[in-house]
């Protein structure tokens, strides 16, 4: 029987058997702007089998340096990326206390944290604190930088040169935070004070954490 040929072809060639795995994998991404949407791009190409996304703002005008769908402004961010990526899950909504208090986040295999809401980020980290290492992913401070060669990959203790990352670390302390996960940052130098951003950062970050998911799945599946 010949090899189908559809929009997956190149993807199998890649993974080959791994493929499958990824395939059945269920991924949760909490923010869907210049970080969450490239993650989202990437890991709906590389054919991860159920992506829910979840963000309650819409797009204006600022938006259309670094996000997928920002042409649309007025609209639902998720409601557009439905649109645009056929078959995932939109819940527009706030990502509040009450969301994380209801939710049930073992629902999925990753669960990836692209929002800049410090107290907020701060309760996902521990409603998920029990999810093995590299199954939950947050996403620095991307904003104010120029290179992504800078871009790192480590603990959240670990992390450095992101004055965003320390005050996250600050409020996981406040909160008795004991455990760990795995986070994207980058020291870069801020290039200025205003929150500006350039989308071959912000992207990067995004395409980062999605690498950071299949190398994940690819690990589990060869041990």
């Amino acid at each position: 029987m010949s090899e189908p040929i559809d929009r997956f072809t190149r993807i199998r060639w890649l993974f080959k058997n791994d493929f499958e795995k990824i395939r059945q994998q269920r991924v949760l991404i909490c923010g869907v702007g210049g970080v969450g949407g490239f993650a989202l791009d990437a890991l709906y190409r590389v054919g991860i089998g159920q992506i829910t996304i979840i963000d309650k703002d819409v797009f204006d005008v600022t938006n259309q340096n670094r996000q997928i769908g920002s042409e649309r402004i007025g609209e639902s961010k998720v409601l557009v990326l439905q649109d645009l990526y056929k078959g995932i899950q939109a819940l527009n909504l706030h990502v509040d206390e009450a969301f994380l208090n209801s939710f049930n986040f073992r629902d999925y295999d990753y669960i990836l944290d692209c929002m800049d809401d410090l107290p907020i980020k701060t309760s996902l980290a521990i409603k998920c604190q029990d999810f093995a290492y590299g199954k939950f992913i947050s996403s620095m401070g991307s904003a104010k930088r120029l290179n992504p060669k800078h871009i790192k990959v480590g603990s959240v203790w670990e992390s450095y040169g992101d004055k965003f990352g320390r005050k996250f670390r600050d409020f996981l302390k406040k909160r008795r935070f004991k455990g760990d996960f795995k986070v994207v940052f980058s020291p870069e130098v801020p290039h200025c004070i205003e929150l500006g951003s350039f989308n071959a950062v912000t992207a990067s970050f995004g395409l980062q954490i999605a690498s950071e998911v299949v190398q994940d799945i690819i690990k589990n599946e060869r041990q």
